[in-house]
């Protein structure tokens, strides 16, 4: 790999890895699309997207043998939208029990919308916020772009909640591994400084 890369993103075979991809363009960041062992090792930063299904997913990461090399990783790592359900140890979409990748204890449960639409799609507001690197320049009451229908209890790893029929964790970190629920990659500058602070992550 490339001394200059700043982040790799990995493969999940998901929808939105190009504009991930083109976020960090935006940025002028240097950035790999990989499933190699060594490469996502040897990564400063590590990005895990996803778009779809939760079984689907980590279908792609244990055929890939992705799995151990995820969850041995030291470096900064934050999981975005799917991404972030990921690294939870469970998710219960489609009406069952999905073993994730353990790298944030707790559950994934399906978001109870109340009376609104599901899946909740759109941009929405970010409250509760901790104080933490991720968060330097963003302010209560920003504004993220999200679409899902599960989500992340709040807990004492809730680094900021949204609120659609529930309250749920927007933004999550144990340790060295963070979590978005909505997508940074289209969430304008919000998204932006929040992908600009993770690539400040571990300088």
């Amino acid at each position: 790999m490339a001394a200059q890369t700043d982040v790799v993103i990995v493969d999940t075979g998901c929808a939105n890895l190009a504009s991930v991809g083109f976020a960090f363009d935006r940025l002028g960041a240097s950035y790999q699309i990989s499933r190699d062992a060594d490469v996502i090792y040897s990564a400063p930063r590590v990005l895990i997207p996803g778009v779809g299904a939760a079984p689907y997913a980590m279908n792609i990461l244990r055929e890939a043998q992705l799995v151990p090399v995820l969850q041995n990783l030291t470096q900064p790592v934050m999981g975005i939208c799917l991404g972030m359900q990921l690294i939870f140890d469970l998710s219960v979409e489609g009406g069952r029990d999905v073993a994730c990748l353990g790298m944030v204890d707790g559950a994934i449960e399906a978001l109870n919308t109340a009376d609104l639409p599901s899946p909740h799609m759109g941009w929405n507001q970010l409250g509760d916020l901790a104080d933490d690197p991720l968060l330097v320049g963003i302010s209560a009451g920003d504004y993220a772009y999200f679409v899902h229908s599960y989500a992340a209890p709040v807990s004492t790893y809730t680094l900021a909640t949204s609120e659609y029929g529930q309250k749920f964790s927007a933004i999550v970190r144990q340790g060295n591994v963070y979590g978005c629920q909505f997508h940074p990659e289209r969430s304008s500058a919000t998204g932006a400084r929040i992908l600009k602070n993770f690539l400040e992550l571990g300088e």
